[in-house]
């Protein structure tokens, strides 16, 4: 007698082999048996017509305070995830010296826009080594498996002080000891160790991630601590338009270690063609049998705006700035007042940055959303559709802001949508040498609220795009199960096969979807975060025991630390 059966489902192994029609048999936290007939079970699921896969395996996100106080490591959890990746983009909680502590959160405020008073409240402060902030968060019961990297940023200023976190240059020591340091992470449980290259992650304070200039010195020492662990990914958060001439060192990094390096792959405005060029030298890359790859997002990487998100394209007006500070229920009460609005549109927002002016202002390509579209037309835009109505584009985002109770939505797709389509991100799911990432599920709580991206994944590109060409529904259940886990070495997961850990998803197909981003305040200290509800998930199970039924949480908590790769 089995513990669990699920009986006639159609399953998408996860192998991107056809779909076939069988049994699942799971006892304790294994699959053990799968066919026509497995025999029965204590209790048993009737699968006909629906979906049956394996559990998302979602390499990219940002839980790493998270942890410390959400068993279920929400959103990812409730859109059928069952193990995820922290401590990605080089920013991350260990190693830490207690009077760094409040500098870290800094950090991840103004890099992943978590609400730093959400941080203050949550995170129990259990450690200060990695190896301690493994057994802290072990402690901790969660409904799925975590598994977590060593952060650039935390490292450095661990290492090195104030002079780390200035970005100032590491010298033979500082490397040495950040190499030993990184092996000795990787040996308690680390997957791997990550870093940012980019000037658009910054601390609350303005300042560059600490790696954010790192030498080709620093970069390679680090990087040999995997070479001698034996595993571990490598994996940068990078800068868009310096990648054609980083890629080399990169390549150079993998074949040295010959551990995977992995680098966020997004088209931007600046360089629409260039992904072509990088996804060639990874196809190169990896005929040669060095592991290179680029992670690519399943959408485009967008900001939504409200008025009490971020960004907005009225966030730079001062009076508004000053209506947003006042309580909401004062605010929107004066926001609906004609008088109002027509200040607001008469005043001129300040310049901060370049790229604040280029979110906030560029009305074609900021687009409605009254639902979960994700591939406007360009006559969606708000340029376009004041042009048609004879408006200024700032009335017309002002009016869509006011919707719903003045919870209207905007949608600003920033990386991925030079064409005004995804028809690139199809290109590169096709290619064997990127990797599914990029959701960020518990990063940029008040911008970005792409954590269901799992979900998204397989109900847009298998069935609901209308602009273009779709995948099929196997090669996408693969893109984020076997070859994800595989990636970081889990190779005890992402199959539905004999042996196998048991993380199941039984979807209703039909059904699946996502509905449109809203806000909620439900982080410690009344912090802010978009969220984004799913439907469609009858059941997901992890370790043979259910977690969400019916999209309905249960209560179990069978979720756990995973320690280094897994046979």
């Amino acid at each position: 007698m089995h513990d669990l059966v699920i009986r006639n489902g159609t399953l998408v192994d996860g192998t991107g082999n056809p779909r076939f029609q069988a049994d699942i048999a799971i006892d304790g936290d294994k699959i053990t048996a799968l066919g026509p007939n497995v025999g029965p079970g204590r209790r048993e699921v009737d699968a006909t017509g629906k979906l049956v896969t394996p559990g998302w395996v979602d390499m990219h996100t940002h839980f790493d305070g998270q942890v410390s106080w959400d068993p279920l490591l929400s959103p990812s959890s409730e859109h059928g995830v069952t193990t995820v990746v922290m401590g990605n983009c080089g920013v991350g909680f260990a190693p830490v010296k207690p009077d760094e502590r409040d500098w870290l959160i800094q950090l991840m405020e103004g890099v992943e826009d978590i609400p730093g008073s959400a941080l203050s409240e949550g995170i129990q402060w259990d450690w200060e080594t990695f190896p301690e902030y493994l057994d802290a968060i072990e402690k901790i019961p969660h409904a799925i498996d975590y598994a977590t990297q060593v952060p650039h940023g935390a490292l450095r200023a661990y290492v090195m002080g104030e002079r780390g976190c200035n970005n100032e240059p590491s010298t033979a020591d500082d490397i040495a000891q950040m190499s030993t340091l990184v092996e000795e992470a990787l040996t308690a449980g680390a997957l791997g160790f990550s870093t940012s290259r980019t000037v658009l992650h910054k601390s609350a304070e303005g300042v560059p991630v600490p790696g954010t200039f790192a030498s080709r010195d620093e970069m390679f020492g680090i990087g040999d601590a995997l070479r001698r662990a034996g595993h571990g990914v490598f994996e940068l958060a990078s800068e868009h338009i310096t990648l054609g001439s980083e890629i080399h060192w990169m390549r150079e990094l993998a074949k040295e270690t010959g551990q995977p390096v992995v680098f966020n792959m997004s088209q931007s405005d600046q360089q629409p063609t260039l992904w072509k060029d990088l996804l060639a030298e990874l196809e190169d890359a990896q005929a040669a049998g060095i592991p290179l790859y680029g992670q690519v997002a399943g959408r485009a990487i967008g900001v939504l705006m409200n008025w009490r998100t971020t960004a907005n394209p009225f966030v730079l007006i001062p009076t508004v700035a000053a209506l947003l500070a006042r309580p909401w229920e004062e605010a929107r009460v004066l926001l609906r007042d004609p008088e109002m609005k027509a200040k607001v549109l008469a005043e001129a927002p300040m310049v901060v940055g370049e790229f604040e002016s280029f979110i906030t202002q560029t009305f074609s390509k900021m687009f409605p959303m009254r639902s979960a579209e994700y591939e406007p037309e360009a006559s969606e835009s708000i340029a376009a559709i004041a042009e048609r109505e004879g408006r200024s584009p700032a009335d017309v985002a002002y009016d869509i802001l006011m919707e719903d109770d003045e919870s209207g939505v905007l949608y600003f797709p920033s990386f991925n949508y030079s064409n005004g389509d995804l028809e690139i991100l199809r290109d590169l799911h096709s290619s064997p040498a990127t990797r599914m990432g990029l959701s960020d599920a518990g990063a940029h709580c008040g911008a970005i609220c792409d954590g269901g991206m799992p979900t998204f994944m397989l109900a847009f590109w298998t069935r609901d795009r209308k602009r273009g060409d779709t995948l099929e529904i196997e090669h996408v259940v693969k893109r984020q199960t076997s070859e994800t886990a595989a990636f970081y070495g889990l190779h005890d997961r992402g199959l539905l096969a004999v042996g196998k850990k048991a993380d199941v998803n039984i979807i209703d197909y039909d059904n699946l979807g996502i509905d449109r981003p809203q806000l909620a305040f439900d982080l410690p200290a009344g912090g802010r975060r978009l969220v984004q509800k799913a439907t469609g998930y009858d059941m997901t199970i992890c370790s043979g025991t259910v977690i969400f039924e019916g999209g309905v949480y249960t209560g179990a908590l069978p979720g756990q630390l995973i320690r280094g790769p897994q046979a």
